[in-house]
């Protein structure tokens, strides 16, 4: 069976590439906690050490079990991307690119747990009284692939072939 590798390997690739690029481009340029308003009441870029999960939920948990069990869940998570390609079928296109953007965006992460300790996360945006916790360019990437996914199975593409 035919296996779309540049399909699934280039947007993960691009992902991961964006999200490190802006990373240090953020680490080089901001100090920790620093404002830099993009938008005012809006969006901002703040350099945000993110000991957590995705928005920084239990981010506050300072145990070493804790970074070894989120960095074992992100291999696992990445195993079982990887796995799923192999299982989808060659012309579920629409499968592989969800799957690509999710797999770049924990390998973003990945690379920060391993080199930092922890994720650099810098988007913030808020309007009035609501403000959403920073997030980074993996976290939009996961979050996006997600939302390919379940769009596609909503539509009824589910795990049927594609005609294309």
């Amino acid at each position: 069976m035919r296996r779309d590798y540049p399909l699934f390997i280039g947007p993960a690739l691009t992902v991961l590439l964006l999200d490190q690029v802006s990373k240090w481009l953020i680490i080089n340029h901001l100090g920790v906690h620093q404002i830099l308003s993009i938008i005012p009441g809006f969006f901002n870029l703040v350099l945000v050490k993110n000991r957590g999960m995705a928005f920084g939920i239990l981010s506050q948990t300072r145990s070493g079990f804790f970074y070894y069990f989120l960095l074992t869940t992100t291999i696992v998570a990445i195993g079982v991307i990887i796995f799923f390609f192999y299982w989808v079928k060659g012309n579920q296109r629409w499968l592989t690119v969800g799957l690509s953007l999710i797999l770049g965006g924990a390998m973003g992460n990945l690379v920060d747990r391993v080199r930092f300790g922890y994720v650099i996360d810098f988007l913030d945006f808020f309007l009035k009284g609501y403000h959403w916790p920073a997030f980074n360019v993996a976290d939009s990437a996961v979050t996006a692939g997600i939302l390919w996914l379940f769009i596609n199975i909503m539509k009824g593409k589910g795990l049927k072939q594609d005609k294309h």
